[in-house]
């Protein structure tokens, strides 16, 4: 069977794809709102183990066309490991149609421009980028490790290198006592620099042993209502000009499902924020914000 350790995450959108886990853990592990990786220590998957899994998974399944390779942050890796391992897939999963990956700003402006392209020209075709905000003082308040500009480079080198790019960024993160236009506005001038395929809004959620957790409790950080989420995610959608960006709020922790294709869409997006914040429209009732 797959050699797993830990609990081991992946975006909704991998649900179908086979999970190798060529790293343990996430390099970095200390944004203060995130609790994932907390029972491991980082460290690199043995080819020996990597290769094992791939062996296991060809006898096992008669067809795979979609990987994900695990865990936080598999771009991490030297890039003759990471090459390695996609020239197995390659051979043994011929008709693999996508390879996919977390990738941490640091990871990827570790990688030089040949660095990218060579891995994309050896199948890895697809990554998930956590900006969380395009707010400087927000995103070092939030320990994500890099400044703004450093996000921005590493999405639009990914971009370059020809890989499919999904962005993630986190509705409420200032709270509603703090400057949550300012998180909205400079978000969407982000994301407007990166030109993502894919742009994912996600909704806070506090999590018990979090430095987050400690801002709530504390009071530094009071969680938005639902109505104050909507009205800064109405915001954000103002300021974005990603044409051609698919754009979804459908996490199961979003209130409001959105879900349509930039620019086209987005007034639509609007009015339908428009219509929530008036009462007009249901909102998912069994979403809690903290645990």
């Amino acid at each position: 069977m797959l050699h797993y350790s830990g609990t081991v995450y992946r975006p909704p959108s991998e649900a179908h794809s086979l999970i190798i886990q060529v790293t343990v853990g996430c390099s970095h592990n200390k944004c203060a709102f995130c609790n994932m990786y907390k029972d491991k220590k980082f460290s690199i998957t043995p080819r020996e183990q990597v290769l094992e899994d791939l062996r296991w998974a060809r006898a096992q399944y008669p067809r795979v066309e979609r990987f994900f390779l695990a865990d936080g942050d598999a771009l991490i890796l030297p890039t003759d490991r990471l090459l390695e391992i996609l020239g197995d897939i390659r051979a043994l999963f011929p008709e693999c149609t996508r390879v996919s990956t977390y990738a941490s700003p640091k990871s990827i402006l570790g990688k030089t421009p040949e660095d990218l392209s060579a891995l994309h020209k050896a199948g890895l075709d697809f990554a998930y980028l956590g900006l969380e905000t395009g707010n400087e003082a927000l995103l070092q308040k939030i320990n994500k490790g890099v400044t703004v500009a450093q996000q921005i480079e590493a999405g639009q080198k990914l971009k370059a290198a020809g890989l499919a790019l999904s962005v993630t960024a986190i509705s409420g993160l200032a709270g509603s006592n703090g400057d949550w236009q300012a998180h909205a506005m400079d978000t969407a001038k982000a994301l407007n620099a990166m030109g993502p395929d894919f742009i994912a809004l996600l909704t806070l959620r506090i999590y018990t042993g979090t430095p987050m957790a400690d801002w709530v409790a504390s009071g530094e950080l009071v969680t938005p209502t639902p109505m104050e989420l909507i009205r800064e995610a109405k915001l954000l959608l103002e300021h974005i000009d990603c044409p051609g960006a698919v754009f979804r709020s459908n996490h199961a922790s979003n209130y409001l499902v959105l879900a349509g294709n930039l620019n086209q869409d987005r007034d639509r997006l609007i009015a339908e924020c428009e219509e929530a914040l008036r009462g007009e429209a249901p909102l998912r009732k069994f979403v809690e914000l903290g645990r």
